[in-house]
């Protein structure tokens, strides 16, 4: 797992290959990630969009923006922790993600940006 703080929220990833989606044979290969945002801070922030940038191991990238995380733009109270699930789709046996949330803190209203550490994802035959 791989965890980075910013202006006391905590983003925190884990990655899985998914062999059963994933053909190897025709440059398809997925994985999932598992995200943990815990918010250390003494405000309660709410998450409003996402900014993603997507490094294939062929030299590809390419960029996703949205608003929040799978449909839902959670609020954390301090001490408060939000988990979810995504996958992505890469077209060689490794690569790279990294990015930002845009939060904003409630009681004021100011908008911060999160980072979210980089991590790789890798098929675990690469490995050896």
């Amino acid at each position: 797992m791989i965890s980075a703080v910013t202006d006391g929220v905590k983003v925190s990833v884990m990655t899985e290959y998914q062999p059963e989606y994933s053909s190897p044979m025709q440059a398809h290969f997925v994985f999932t990630y598992r995200i943990t945002i815990e918010n250390k801070g003494t405000s309660t922030v709410q998450l409003l969009r996402r900014h993603w940038v997507i490094y294939d191991g062929n030299g590809m990238a390419r960029e996703v923006e949205g608003e929040g995380v799978v449909g839902q733009q959670p609020i954390l109270e301090p001490g408060e922790t939000h988990e979810y699930v995504s996958g992505c789709n890469l077209r060689s046996s490794l690569g790279k993600m990294s990015g930002t949330y845009l939060m904003e803190r409630i009681i004021d209203g100011k908008q911060f940006r999160v980072n979210i550490p980089e991590f790789m994802m890798v098929v675990p035959y690469r490995l050896n």
